[in-house]
């Protein structure tokens, strides 16, 4: 049965201004329930991430600054959220729910977090709406804990996962490979074990060809036994912030792949849902329950 990581924290309420970028978990929970694609059985609720596998990728000292709200002001701004308990609590659930999302990936296949995907969390801070890094705390977990030997993370959210290329630049166990937007955030890009930057206005046919060319191949070379994906749907043309010109059924056909290409090799996947700033909410819905669709159909379905 599909497994789904999502819990009322989720949906947590944010002062005017920095509500639009939270609306949409609580809307994506509600669609898929509304339309029929999941029931309530299909969504578990995670607990709060133990510091033990937080404090493996992020400093001790960043760490501390977060759960006591001691962050620098000018980090705050950088991340973009006023700092409240309940929002932290939010990162370290959202963080659990990737971990827990990769030990049901190992039995079924698959699973994936309605939030998560916060790839611009560094070690020893955060930007981008991100202060833990989700893949990178649970790629850590399955490491520490003899699950995995060998890990690919796909991000093809259209900004670079620049936090996750450095948090694991000194860590041959984990490739980062990402595909994401050359004219967009962030301005200086990290190096990943492999990027591609689009130019501006990339369209389908670039941009999956782009992916049917190099997925295949770079899984020949790495060998992982485990696949991370970031699936952010700020590829769309629609999107405020993304650059790209991707329609919604070439982002459907991007996921399509990427879930082919673990099926095929026989390699569990854990899906994030990273970033989508479409003005309309509904299509940024949309298109990332068109994620979830496309999971229970080719693994359960």
């Amino acid at each position: 049965m599909l497994q789904i990581a999502f819990s009322p924290v989720y949906r947590l309420r944010l002062p005017e201004g920095h509500r639009f970028p939270m609306l949409k978990y609580e809307l994506i929970h509600e669609q898929l329930l509304y339309e029929g694609t999941c029931t309530n059985a299909n969504f578990f609720g995670p607990a709060p991430a133990d510091d033990r596998w937080v404090r493996g990728v992020h400093t001790p000292e960043y760490v501390n600054a977060l759960k006591t709200l001691a962050v620098d002001p000018r980090m705050v701004r950088r991340i973009g959220f006023p700092l409240t308990p309940e929002l932290i609590d939010r990162e370290w659930i959202i963080t659990q729910g990737t971990i827990d999302c990769t030990q049901i990936a190992r039995r079924d296949g698959v699973a994936l977090n309605v939030a998560g995907g916060t790839h611009h969390a560094y070690p020893d801070r955060g930007e981008g709406f991100c202060m833990l890094n989700d893949v990178g705390v649970a790629a850590h977990y399955l490491l520490e804990t003899g699950q995995a030997k060998q890990i690919l993370v796909i991000d093809l959210d259209v900004h670079q996962g620049n936090g996750t290329a450095v948090m694991f630049q000194h860590e041959p166990r984990v490739f980062t490979f990402s595909i994401h937007g050359k004219d967009n955030y962030p301005l200086k890009k990290e190096h990943s074990n492999l990027d591609i930057a689009l130019p501006t206005g990339t369209t389908d046919d670039v941009y999956l060809n782009t992916l049917y060319d190099t997925l295949p191949d770079l899984i020949q070379r790495v060998q992982p036994d485990f696949l991370f994906f970031v699936s952010g749907v700020d590829i769309l043309e629609s999107d405020r912030l993304g650059k790209l010109s991707v329609s919604r059924e070439g982002c459907r056909q991007r996921d399509r792949f990427v879930f082919e290409q673990a099926i095929k090799h026989n390699l569990p996947i854990t899906v994030s849902m990273g970033g989508g700033y479409s003005p309309r909410l509904a299509d940024i819905v949309e298109a990332h329950c068109n994620t979830f669709r496309l999971a229970g159909e080719m693994f359960f379905w």
